[in-house]
């Protein structure tokens, strides 16, 4: 079955492409404008004083050029139920991607793309890689072309599915060929919303994040980036001159910088997550979001791993909590991690949860640590914190008494953690409930759950204690749940239900045998 038609991408790829080659050489960039800035003097040749400036024009002219070779060289087709992908101008490359392999299109509308009624399409499939890129990628086209992708797609699926079942595969692909595409797409995948965000939420959902962080990191990196050609000099005598104003105008700037900065973070991420929604098709999981830049993103079901509920201290105080997935087989959309529901009132979790996982029984864990284990959730922590009181104290005597307040917190916080802890056991489904400074509550079928260790130190033995370690696929990585000292004899239990204490299960099964003999 030969393709018909090959297809282009939409012109407006061409800057697109520019626009990410020069975001992706930003940092040289930036160096080559104010290289000439910085300079003292000069030749008298003007080739040689205004040489970045030069180099700055080469370079953005061969970006722009490289966009726009990119863009022409650049196309794809269907051919033998397969998306078969075609660039490159000196080294051809050729990608063909079996329609059956594709777990998922996620499309996304930005800036670009809007006015032309535009997507890009990330195609997914099961070998895809948290640390690569999609499979494939269509940077810019037609909404009506993503649909034919998406027809194409069921389509091939439809047909494998029927030849499996024995119908004859050239009627298949004439029926389906018959059918308009729309209608195709509505039979295959019904659509069902389940959970979406308010302002309200969405507000809360943005203030409270940690954005500040990631714009202060970039900061960072920034400034480590030019710390070789950055005047540190001339910056130190104006700040120098500036804190001579007084403590109270410099507090005031300070203060004012901190709060522009977070309110920067606040509204990207209002503007990122923008219209969130979770809707279910069949057996994906589709969220969309989004305002300047509008994601969808596919999550297929029979991928997730596991699902965690999160609940930060500040969150917590007013009953929010943050609903993560943890999918298998590479990076779904963003990330092997997606925020299902990145905020949501606790009492209100359990009826959208439910619909999209009616296996999972959402109930708290049932079974709480005893105070057997309670004192291992601080005292290694005094392994560190002794000495360094001791230093403090000695080299700052007498301020560096105050150090002795890490004691009481250090004790405090692992209280908590020991109250915070729970196993639950259901049929085939394990939860664990674990606290760091957050609270995480992850509920795991058995058949998902990868490997399991119980670890005994030399005191643990001693006190009878033991810590439990489940691991799932999380990408292409792990995602660690973790319940620390608990007794041994139910950290037993849970090995044995995993099926790791192969001695516990011949034992049981002697017993069967033995109780059969009697009867």
């Amino acid at each position: 079955m030969m393709s018909e038609q090959r297809y282009k991408l939409h012109w407006i790829t061409a800057v697109i492409e520019t626009l990410k080659a020069v975001k992706e050489a930003i940092f040289p960039l930036i160096v080559l404008i104010f290289a000439n800035g910085w300079r003292k003097g000069g030749t008298g040749l003007w080739y040689v004083d205004y040489l970045s400036y030069i180099i700055f024009g080469v370079l953005i002219i061969f970006l722009l050029v490289s966009g726009i070779i990119k863009w022409i060289r650049f196309e794809y087709w269907f051919e033998d139920d397969e998306l078969r992908i075609e660039s490159g101008l000196f080294v051809k490359k050729k990608r063909y991607i079996p329609f059956d392999r594709i777990q998922s299109l996620d499309y996304t509308e930005g800036i670009f793309h809007r006015p032309f009624q535009l997507v890009k399409v990330k195609v997914e499939t099961a070998g895809s890689s948290s640390l690569k890129k999609a499979e494939g990628e269509l940077t810019a086209i037609t909404k009506e072309a993503a649909n034919r992708i998406e027809y194409e797609m069921q389509a091939a699926k439809k047909r494998k599915k029927e030849a499996v079942n024995g119908v004859n595969e050239l009627e298949t692909k004439e029926i389906m060929d018959a059918m308009p595409v729309e209608e195709v797409i509505d039979e295959v995948i019904p659509s069902k919303k389940i959970f979406s965000m308010t302002n309200k939420d969405l507000l809360l959902l943005a203030t409270t994040s940690g954005g500040i962080g990631v714009i202060l990191s970039g900061v960072a990196i920034f400034l480590s980036q030019f710390g070789d050609i950055l005047p540190y000099e001339w910056m130190f005598e104006e700040i120098s001159a500036f804190i001579k104003f007084g403590i109270l105008i410099v507090g005031i700037v300070v203060f004012l910088a901190l709060l522009f900065v977070w309110l920067l973070s606040v509204g990207m991420t209002y503007l990122s997550h923008y219209g969130f929604t979770v809707s279910l098709e069949k057996e994906d999981i589709v969220i969309t979001r989004g305002l300047l830049e509008k994601k969808r993103v596919t999550v297929p079901l029979k991928r997730v791993q596991s699902v965690s509920v999160n609940e930060n201290p500040l969150r917590q105080l007013f009953g929010y909590a943050n609903v993560v997935l943890h999918s298998a087989g590479g990076g779904v959309g963003d990330s092997s991690k997606i925020n299902l529901f990145p905020l949501v009132k606790k009492n209100r979790l359990k009826e959208p949860l439910q619909e999209i996982f009616p296996e999972l029984n959402l109930e708290e864990p049932n079974y709480k640590l005893t105070s057997r284990g309670r004192h291992f959730y601080y005292r290694i922590d005094f392994v560190w914190m002794l000495p360094v009181i001791g230093a403090l104290s000695y080299f700052f005597f007498p301020y560096g008494l105050f150090s002795l307040a890490i004691i009481p917190i250090i004790i405090g916080m692992g209280l908590w953690q020991h109250r915070s802890a729970a196993i639950g056991l259901d049929g085939q489904q394990l939860t664990m409930r674990y606290r760091g400074i957050g609270l995480h509550t992850a509920y795991m079928m058995k058949k998902r759950i990868q490997s399991m260790e119980m670890r005994q130190s030399y005191f643990h033995k001693r006190k009878g204690v033991a810590t439990i370690v489940t691991n799932v696929k999380s990408g292409i990585g792990v995602h660690h749940a973790t319940v620390q000292h608990m007794e041994v004899e139910e950290a037993e239990r849970l090995y044995d239900w995993y099926g790791g204490n192969k001695k516990a299960v011949d034992r049981q099964a002697d017993k069967n045998v033995g109780e059969r003999l009697e009867d």
